[in-house]
């Protein structure tokens, strides 16, 4: 139950943050050294409230821009949280790895790319992140997801639905391990 709660505030989360705007795939992708082809991408920049006692972007502010442009590239590529509810199933994160490497500060421009990069084709599925500083292409932040599929009605892992396995496995890229900065 707790998974569906979840789910429903990362939904919810991503119409109320007005530093994260709309997707914009591949507007400044090509330039920027992504970890992975075909990155999907949203410009973000952190605000005066997302800066935390040591004077740079909070930590979990990353967390949340991640769960934002999820949903976004979950949408654009053909399953919304009304799919979800309709088919009774969602991609709850198992476990969600985050390697913060640089600090960001208020104001500065910054693009957060998302990626799929596995499946098993029963029931998980990984995605991976890397947010990039504009200013001097620097990799500031490297995340990355295991995904389970869900029942939402009992919060139990089921297998994949064919409407998953149909949208989202033609979008999974080649996973390789990413150059370190």
């Amino acid at each position: 139950m707790q998974k569906t709660a979840f789910f429903s505030a990362c939904a919810g989360g991503r119409k109320r943050r007005k530093n994260v705007q709309s997707a914009a795939t591949a507007s400044k992708g090509p330039h920027l050294n992504w970890d992975y082809p075909h990155a999907y991408t949203l410009p973000v920049t952190p605000e005066e409230a997302d800066i935390d006692g040591l004077q740079h972007t909070n930590n979990a502010v990353y967390v949340r821009w991640c769960e934002h442009i999820g949903w976004h590239h979950s949408a654009t590529l053909g399953l919304d949280l009304d799919d979800y509810r309709r088919l009774d199933r969602a991609m709850a994160i198992r476990r969600g790895e985050y390697d913060y490497l640089l600090p960001t500060r208020a104001g500065e421009a910054l693009t957060l790319a998302t990626w799929l990069c596995a499946s098993d084709g029963r029931s998980s599925m990984e995605r991976r992140f890397q947010l990039i500083r504009d200013s001097d292409g620097a990799t500031v932040v490297r995340g990355r997801w295991e995904l389970i599929c869900i029942e939402l009605s009992s919060g139990r892992a089921r297998r994949l639905p064919a409407e998953f396995l149909a949208v989202y496995e033609p979008a999974i890229v080649a996973a390789r391990q990413p150059a370190q900065d």
